[in-house]
């Protein structure tokens, strides 16, 4: 998994990003398949997240990766969860992206000294109807990874999906989502199996997704994020450089 988001090349527009295809190894892909818990395992987005409105809860559900989640899953689904619970937040693959990342970073923190962050792990499975509007994501977030977990190429049209502003300039520090009639979809990262999107937010890192609309199906994907521990002070760039930051992770 490192060796190939290690050497992905990150594409510079419209913000910065990355698709990698074969991920993980294809025996570690199997069983991921295979252990992904039952939909009673899963909660209402708006729990999960404690978000003030439940406008995703009959679309979306997730679990989170932490002990006190998937401690209370039935085996085979806790060990493995918990296996690879560990291995995406040893600290490993966030230092890899921080390398990786390391120069457009310094743009969005620049000036400011013992930055501080934390990566968190989640499932999340969509239903019918899903749909996400054009969004960079919260302040709070650094880096997003989304692996695609479908069982086959049959779904490719559920990718995340990049959109351009079809106003010149516009630009968002994170929060609203906007409604698909002010953008241009740009491309779909197909949902294939075994693939990674990832990108770093930006203030025009404007992704989501089209509506769901094929009958019963299960969206699947496992979310890696690096989020900042405290908001910077400063608006999140559009363009990144810029001199060292210390950074703590």
């Amino acid at each position: 998994m490192l060796y190939r988001i290690g050497n992905a090349p990150i594409n510079p527009y419209p913000f910065p990003h990355v698709y990698v295809r074969d991920v993980f190894p294809a025996d570690f892909y199997g069983e991921l398949l295979r252990h992904l818990p039952p939909p009673d395992a899963f909660s209402p987005l708006s729990k999960a997240r404690a978000m003030g409105s439940d406008v995703y809860d009959k679309t979306r559900s997730v679990l989170v990766l932490a002990p006190e989640h998937v401690g209370k899953l039935a085996e085979p689904y806790r060990g493995f969860w918990e296996r690879t619970a560990r291995m995406l937040l040893s600290g490993n693959l966030g230092s890899l992206l921080f390398g990786k990342f390391g120069q457009l970073l310094q743009s969005r923190f620049k000036g400011q000294a013992d930055v501080q962050f934390f990566d968190e792990a989640l499932l999340v499975q969509d239903s019918q109807d899903y749909a996400l509007g054009p969004h960079t994501d919260t302040p709070a977030k650094v880096l997003a990874f989304l692996f695609y977990l479908p069982a086959d190429d049959s779904q490719a049209h559920l990718g995340t999906s990049i959109y351009v502003p079809k106003e010149p300039g516009f630009t968002c520090l994170g929060g609203p989502h906007h409604g698909f009639e002010r953008f241009e979809r740009m491309l779909t990262m197909p949902y294939l199996p075994n693939s990674l999107f990832g990108f770093l937010k930006t203030s025009n890192s404007f992704h989501g997704v089209e509506r769901v609309n094929d009958p019963g199906v299960r969206r699947n994907l496992l979310l890696y994020d690096v989020k900042v521990k405290a908001l910077p002070q400063a608006p999140t760039p559009t363009v990144a450089s810029g001199p060292a930051v210390r950074f703590k992770f």
